[in-house]
């Protein structure tokens, strides 16, 4: 649960920083939020959610 608020709160701050500093349209941050929505849904996401808890996983190894 911790890494899937970690991740959207994330990928929500990448979005407003595209959306000001790079110029992203309110139409395409909808449609990749709605596609986002639409992934979850299908029988990839837990493929998804498996690579992504690994590669947390592997950064959160990493000692600096």
């Amino acid at each position: 649960m911790v890494l899937s608020i970690s991740g959207v709160v994330l990928l929500a701050i990448i979005v407003f920083l595209f959306f000001r500093k790079d110029g992203l349209k309110a139409s395409h941050a909808i449609v990749c939020s709605l596609f986002g929505f639409f992934v979850a849904g299908t029988a990839i996401a837990p493929s998804i959610k498996a690579g992504s808890a690994s590669l947390a996983s592997l950064l959160g190894g990493i000692k600096f």
